[in-house]
């Protein structure tokens, strides 16, 4: 049903009765959207926005695929809630085809509504299962915004809460080859300093106590920190050797979003639990999944798995997802991602010619970001990382001036996120880039 309120109106309600996300509530003036197809968000003026991160680098299939509108009648057309406890056609179907497409031995699903969810019941579940406690995540890392979720976080997201941060989280440093901790001068190097330091850090710890080790798939909002291609391989052989679990958060990295259908696949390991949301419905409803191993799964065979939700399994998030991985198998998305973030990073490469604000540029398939300094040999950013409201001069004009050109994408702080829907194609990564030219001209205002 179309809105008989104007523009004006509807933004009016918004601010006058709900609340937004990470910001304070005075001085906001929120995008209307009115539609949405394809790459583009369309406001009710009529002006089109080029979706450069896929909203929340969650609408992988792009928007408006009215499959997954028919898929969600037809379910509720049957039935659109019982309770976690009885079996259902589309339940079993989609877990059927998670353990298809995820990698080795894992087998069996616990549905959430997101990923928040799903990283806090991998966490409850690797305890329960170890019998341990100490959960270890990287610093440079965003996990959900729940109380676990948050804590086990390393984004200072987390600083307003600290004080009442659940307890038993461990960070470590990663292996951040641009700005590395450890002064060296590639990513192999520096990834070897990392996984000497996490041992460091097990160790101190004490192994025993070590229930998981809990990192993204590939890097997502923290700055697409980019691992060597040894890293995942060695983090199994070291949590094997301690007896720790291995936690892959794909909640932004899965999905065919970083070239491969899960971020982990670039690595050929398997980890003990797997973590899903995002990707799962292209955003289409709420959903989100922990995967586990048969080991795991079998471990509950005869004792019970005290885990559980109201909207566990919900049928018609079910629906939406298993439709979801059928339009990202058949219209070859995974391919495409891979195909379209080549041809990214070769226009990216083009514009770093033009602009010496652009420091570097990591990417897997269509997950980048661009790390913007005002001096190439020092790296000094163009805003600080956390910045302080003061300090965003540089980075709020450029948010200012990617909304008046009609792009929406992630500024944050010295970095500019590329994440579009995987049904891009190169008029529309060639629409983004003389965007994004126009936008990072500013940063180069600062440049010395």
């Amino acid at each position: 049903m179309s809105s008989t309120l104007n523009s004006e109106e509807v933004v009016k309600n918004n601010l006058d009765y709900t609340l937004f996300s990470w910001s304070k509530q005075a001085g906001l003036n929120p995008i209307h959207a009115e539609r949405a197809e394809g790459v583009y968000v369309y406001q009710k003026n009529g002006k089109k926005i080029l979706d450069f991160s896929s909203q929340l680098m969650n609408v992988n299939i792009g928007h408006g695929n009215q499959r997954i509108t028919e898929a969600v009648s037809n379910q509720m057309k049957k039935f659109t809630f019982v309770y976690p406890g009885m079996a259902t056609d589309v339940r079993g179907e989609l877990g059927k085809k998670i353990a298809e497409i995820t990698p080795g031995n894992l087998t069996k699903s616990l549905f959430t509504l997101g990923g928040a969810e799903a990283i806090e019941n991998a966490i409850k579940l690797a305890r329960i299962y170890t019998g341990r406690h100490k959960i270890i995540s990287h610093y440079r890392a965003y996990h959900g915004a729940t109380a676990g979720a948050m804590s086990v976080s390393g984004d200072p997201r987390r600083f307003a809460m600290d004080s009442q941060a659940a307890p038993n989280f461990v960070h470590v440093e990663n292996p951040y080859a641009y700005r590395c901790p450890w002064g060296t001068d590639s990513i192999e190097e520096c990834g070897r300093m990392a996984l000497e330091h996490l041992e460091r850090v097990i160790k101190f710890e004490n192994p025993d106590a070590v229930a998981a080790i809990l990192f993204e798939g590939e890097s997502g909002s923290s700055g697409c920190i980019k691992y060597p291609p040894f890293y995942w391989k060695k983090l199994r052989e070291m949590a094997d050797k301690y007896g720790i679990l291995l936690i892959d958060d794909e909640v932004m990295s899965g999905f065919g979003r970083t070239g491969k259908m899960f971020g982990i696949d670039h690595h050929d390991t398997t980890p003990d639990i797997m973590c899903l949301a995002k990707g799962l419905t292209s955003g289409y409803l709420p959903l989100g999944a922990m995967v586990v191993t048969d080991k795991i799964a079998k471990h509950f065979d005869d004792i019970p798995m005290v885990l559980g939700l109201t909207y566990s399994a919900h049928s018609v998030s079910c629906a939406a997802a298993l439709e979801n991985i059928k339009i990202i198998e058949e219209n070859n998305l995974v391919e495409n991602s891979a195909k379209m973030g080549l041809y990214m990073e070769k226009k990216i490469a083009e514009l770093a010619e033009k602009h010496p604000s652009i420091g570097d540029f990591r990417n897997t398939g269509l997950l980048g970001c661009i790390e913007l300094v005002k001096n190439r040999e020092t790296k000094e950013p163009v805003t600080p990382w956390n910045a302080k409201p003061s300090e965003m001069e540089v980075t709020n004009r450029m948010a200012a001036k990617m909304k008046e050109l009609g792009m929406f994408t992630f500024v944050r702080w010295n970095w500019i996120f590329i994440a579009p829907p995987l049904i891009i194609t190169e008029s529309e990564i060639d629409e983004g880039i003389e965007i994004l030219s126009q936008v990072i001209a500013i940063a180069d205002e600062y440049c010395n």
